[in-house]
């Protein structure tokens, strides 16, 4: 595939770097190695950072002032870009997490940016998500913001905690806010297997070929038939009712100050107890319904999924050919 571009100028590939436990870099290392490996294309990483960083482990309460900004994707200040804006790249890779049901704040913050839209417009871009498992409602901001800037979504790849989804309630919080991924009281380990990080490198050599021969100038997907996006639509009604009730207390506590304020303190405080409340007794019942009723929503439930999983899809027909 090299002899294919060896007569041509390289390939430039973007790779927009956040990555607040480590866990999506890893997951991003294993996508660009292939890239790198080869001569015909170049890789640029442009490393995000937010003047008021998001630590990790987080404490509890900075954790929990980060969601009414999140909510209402109000961007954070980043330190400024090493790139100009007038750099030309043949294809752009995206990874984002979701915090609180919408793109991560400093992913929302480049996009967001007076860079973006210059970078961006018209460029082929391949966005991974590395979250719990609710993203779908995140992913359509994540495509409002593309879209504003002319960008053109040609691939989602969808990785998500393998774990129940009960359970993941609690080993994720418990991750975010102190560190510790192993499982406990007989819970799976908290986010990403080895394996499915390790497995993300059939995405890279994909997208390897399809730069080699051009392919990321098409209308199509790159990464189709590799299993990138495997939507669960049982957990959409859940994502509607968690973010109308985010972006409504978010309103509230933006209306109390600025993050860091203290008069949002109590506020977070009353909040935690509704969320605590809500997903011990709304989610599960919310689930059990669902799988009650799963046949009356069939049709409904089948539309949403297969809109989700646009448009890379989770056909895994390509897969012998790029898997270890």
């Amino acid at each position: 595939m090299t002899e294919a571009i060896s007569s041509q100028r390289r390939k430039r590939v973007l790779v927009v770097d956040y990555s607040q436990t480590g866990q999506l870099r890893r997951v991003m290392e294993r996508i660009v190695e292939p890239l790198r490996a080869d001569p015909g294309i170049e890789v640029h990483v442009e490393t995000l950072r937010p003047l008021r960083d998001y630590p990790f482990p987080w404490p509890f309460l900075r954790f929990f002032d980060a969601f009414p900004e999140s909510a209402h994707m109000v961007p954070p200040t980043l330190a400024p870009l090493s790139l100009k804006g007038d750099e030309d790249f043949d294809l752009v890779l995206l990874p984002w997490q979701v915090w609180f049901l919408a793109p991560s704040l400093p992913i929302t913050g480049f996009l967001k940016h007076p860079l973006a839209a210059r970078l961006l417009k018209g460029k082929p871009v391949v966005a991974v998500v590395a979250c719990r498992n609710m993203w779908m409602l995140a992913f359509e901001k994540l495509k409002g913001m593309l879209a504003a800037n002319e960008a053109r979504l040609v691939d989602h790849v969808v990785l998500t905690d393998p774990g129940p989804t009960l359970a993941t309630l609690f080993t994720t919080p418990v991750w975010m806010l102190s560190g510790r991924k192993k499982g406990f009281w007989g819970m799976p380990d908290a986010g990403l297997t080895t394996q499915q990080i390790d497995g993300t490198r059939r995405f890279g050599r994909a997208l390897r070929d399809a730069l080699a021969h051009g392919h990321e100038r098409g209308s199509g997907p790159l990464l189709a038939g590799l299993g990138a996006a495997n939507a669960q639509p049982r957990l959409y009604f859940g994502e509607k009712t968690g973010t109308r009730s985010f972006y409504l207390w978010g309103k509230l506590l933006r209306a109390a100050g600025e993050p860091g304020a203290t008069a949002r303190k109590p506020l977070l405080g009353l909040y935690f107890v509704f969320l605590f409340v809500l997903i011990v007794t709304l989610l599960p019942l919310s689930l059990g319904l669902q799988a009650l009723l799963r046949p009356l929503f069939k049709q409904r439930l089948s539309r949403i999924q297969a809109q989700f999983e646009l448009p890379s899809g989770s056909a895994t027909d390509r897969c012998h050919l790029y898997g270890d």
